[in-house]
């Protein structure tokens, strides 16, 4: 049979994107015979797998075009190596061309919701392979996939208030149908990051499975202990002492072994098999239902969130990109205390405020605009 392409292009390879057709493979490891699965990579290992402009369009039409793949079963979402998954927008690009440009940043932004949309409606179950850390838009696009599979390594969690801007991509509408509403506030607040083991219990993924190698054999990660015991002690000057000790004994369990992420691999390749062994029409129904209780809520909200996050280009924004890009290691997050008192003064946002901000991060005096 001739069929007809519904495909919007030809060709839907971008900078910064793969698009590759992996084999189907059965417990055995047994290719399956006709079909496949999509997977769609982020290739910015340099940068944390960042997403770029041009990398949005690719995971757009990469999204739309395993839509019409007839022979893909799922799709795969994930990033090169081992360190991230996605740890958002890249900030180079944003400070260096979106802030200050209000405008502009509202039309890129119009791309990102497209990319998040075309997570959510496409026609085969996504799967986000979280190969490392799952951080700010990075959590977005990954709560947008229909399952999240992750090594037991990687970090979840928001950037936002921390960074000058609002996790509104997507978290403070996802986090709190996952975790109910006030985990979620502590999330998208205070940013600061949950480990995979925390992430689990809180709802966000369907499987964990270990990536740290000790001497040939799989072992959990070592600092989810730590994560226990300031559970069970609080944050009392005692805990805090045997939490001390615990991390340096965990991270130098960590040095002395190796990441290997092929259970991560056979697992996620478990999952994808599985979903193969359902009627497709009932399988793609079953998801868009689930879907719709995310939809409703990033229908809702998503083109004002939209312009707010465009004119928070002209402030904070533009202060807390730029901090974090131009700053050096371990001055990356602008002196909010002196900038709250410099607002509460009636500082307006100007020249001369965001050269101040910059400084708290910066050696050089004279900051541009």
């Amino acid at each position: 049979m001739e069929f007809k392409d519904h495909n919007l292009t030809a060709d839907a390879a971008a900078p910064g994107v793969r698009y590759e057709e992996r084999a189907l493979r059965a417990p055995s490891g047994d290719e399956v015979e006709g079909l496949h699965v999509v997977w769609i990579t982020l290739d910015n290992p340099r940068q944390y797998n960042s997403y770029t402009t041009a990398m949005v369009k690719g995971v757009i039409l990469g999204m739309r075009r395993a839509s019409n793949d007839r022979r893909a079963v799922a799709v795969v979402f994930t990033g090169v190596g081992d360190r991230a998954f996605c740890t958002g927008g890249n900030t180079a690009e944003y400070a260096e061309y979106y802030a200050g440009r209000p405008e502009e940043y509202r039309q890129y932004m119009r791309l990102f919701n497209d990319m998040v949309t075309s997570i959510l409606h496409c026609d085969k179950p996504v799967i986000c392979r979280v190969n490392g850390m799952r951080i700010a838009g990075g959590q977005e696009i990954g709560m947008a996939c229909d399952f999240s599979i992750a090594q037991d390594l990687a970090a979840f969690g928001q950037a936002g208030p921390r960074h000058g801007s609002a996790p509104d991509g997507g978290s403070t509408d996802f986090l709190p149908l996952f975790t109910g509403v006030e985990a979620a506030m502590e999330s998208c607040v205070l940013c600061e990051p949950w480990s995979a083991h925390k992430a689990s219990r809180m709802g966000l993924l369907t499987a964990i499975v270990p990536a740290l190698k000790i001497e040939g054999e799989f072992v959990a990660n070592p600092l989810v202990e730590t994560e226990r015991w300031v559970d069970e002690l609080g944050r009392s000057v005692f805990g805090e002492y045997l939490v001390g000790e615990a991390r340096v004994a965990a991270k130098a369990t960590l040095k002395s072994g190796e990441l290997d992420l092929s259970r991560l691999d056979s697992e996620v390749d478990g999952l994808a098999y599985r979903l193969a062994n359902t009627m497709p029409g009932c399988l793609t129904k079953t998801v868009e239902s689930v879907r719709k209780h995310k939809l409703a809520h990033w229908d809702r909200n998503r083109e004002t969130n939209r312009a707010w996050l465009a004119l928070n280009m002209m402030t904070e924004g533009r202060a807390g990109f730029r901090a974090f890009h131009e700053g050096t290691k371990g001055r990356r997050e602008v002196d909010f205390l002196a900038l709250r008192r410099d607002l509460a003064d009636g500082r307006p946002w100007n020249r001369e405020l965001l050269a101040d901000v910059l400084a708290t991060v910066r050696d050089e005096e004279e900051v541009a605009p």
